[in-house]
């Protein structure tokens, strides 16, 4: 075998991390967390961070025991038997397909206004704006996962720049008594909403489909899969806990109302916000910022559910004609969902949290028990020992309560 003269970056893979988790839902985190507001959402966050991080550890730790390549089909199989991996295989199949289906639509919606900006006089169809941002993503996932750490570096540091110009200055004109809610009299509530926010925060972290693309892409190192693994996900904590200080410092709790109405719609959140600061320059960043984010969503999306069909339908990843092949599968049919049903995702997006949690949470932590019991040689073992896979166990536990209780209408809404 041809020795690799330059290994792969510990920045790369953690910036296929981040640039996973910190997606276009991003923008709807302040909204989703109104309810429980600032510090509310700060202890979510965190609390959310640990218990992702730590159940995408899992999965490491039950990959390290199988060979270069294995992904979920593989070790849930031969750890859970057929019944868990048609169980995990339905959901990562579903989430997956799901989140690439909504990012093709709504990377291809930005894609039309910015063709349409540059050449006033073009009409550009919605669907030529959705073609053209899955062909030229596509390719980059059909080149190789170093190309997507390439890409994604680009991206973050596109979506860093965007992020600190229209976060610095609203964060300096933050205001504590905003922050903390002290501009009423009257008594306000904030743990009833804990369970309405608690899944916003779970999606907010999904990278668990990447695990085993950065297992072989990093050849099986774990300790730089792990580190890989932490720095991405904080880098995505800090974005999100700068964001809540940058919205919510300025924007009252009251005032949410209006953007609550609209399902938190990134125009009406600026409407609200140009009530109170000036963002005559924020809005076109912002809409560059959620342009990176959903452009480097998509590419570790897709390359988590690019591994995950190789290891399935054991087609080849390693040929021009076997990465075409799985392009094709991953591609086509969220492709031309997009393209006749551009709005359809809506409904399906919302059980698509539902499923994410028994892949990044009960599963992972399954494995891992499992695992334990079956292999004596150890590669790489998570922290915490056994009582850790119970805290896991009781995270997504938490999650599925709170999610199907909010479907069955049992947990009350906060319309500011």
């Amino acid at each position: 075998m041809q020795k690799v003269s330059n290994p792969p970056s510990l920045l790369g893979g953690a910036m296929i991390i981040t640039g996973t988790a910190v997606g276009a839902g991003m923008l709807a985190n302040p909204t989703s967390m109104a309810g429980v507001w600032f510090l509310g959402s700060v202890v979510l966050l965190i609390y959310t961070w640990f218990s992702m991080t730590t159940s995408g550890l899992m999965l490491l730790e039950a990959n390290m025991h199988y060979p270069y390549g294995a992904s979920f089909s593989t070790i849930v199989k031969d750890l859970l038997g057929d019944k868990w991996n048609y169980i995990t295989g339905l959901s990562v199949a579903f989430v997956l397909y799901i989140l690439t289906y909504a990012y093709i639509t709504s990377g291809g919606g930005i894609t039309q206004t910015l063709l349409q900006q540059f050449i006033p006089h073009l009409v550009v169809p919605r669907a030529i704006g959705s073609l053209l941002f899955c062909m030229i993503l596509a390719s980059v996932i059909f080149c190789s996962t170093k190309a997507v750490d390439r890409i994604s570096v680009i991206l973050i540091a596109g979506m860093v720049i965007a992020f600190l110009y229209s976060t610095i200055g609203l964060i300096s004109t933050a205001k504590t008594h905003i922050l903390l809610n002290t501009l009423t009299d009257t008594p306000q509530h904030y743990a009833p909403y804990l369970w309405t926010a608690l899944p916003v925060c779970l999606v907010s972290f999904g990278f668990h489909g990447n695990v085993p693309s950065l297992v072989k892409y990093y050849h099986r190192d774990a300790n730089k899969v792990a580190n890989a693994l932490f720095l991405g996900t904080t880098f995505a904590l800090i974005i999100y806990l700068l964001w809540q200080l940058a919205i919510q410092g300025n924007l009252p709790r009251a005032d949410f109302a209006p953007v609550i109405a609209k399902d938190g719609d990134i125009n009406a959140l600026l409407l609200a916000l140009s009530q109170v600061v000036s963002v005559s320059t924020l809005t076109t960043v912002l809409r560059f910022f959620a342009y990176m984010a959903i452009a480097s969503s998509f590419l570790g999306v897709t390359l988590g559910l690019f591994d995950y069909i190789a290891d399935l339908f054991k087609l080849p990843d390693h040929t021009k004609r076997g990465r075409a092949k799985i392009c094709a599968i991953i591609f086509l049919p969220p492709l031309l969902l997009s393209l006749f049903f551009p709005y359809g995702f809506v409904m399906a997006i919302g059980y698509a949290g539902l499923a994410a949690t028994i892949w990044t949470g009960i599963v992972p932590a399954l494995l891992v028990r499992k695992a334990r019991q079956k292999f004596t040689d150890i590669h790489y073992q998570v922290y915490g020992g056994n009582l850790m896979i119970y805290f896991i166990f009781i995270f997504a536990g938490l999650n599925i309560f709170a999610q199907l209780a909010q479907q069955l209408g049992w947990l009350p809404k906060f319309t500011g």
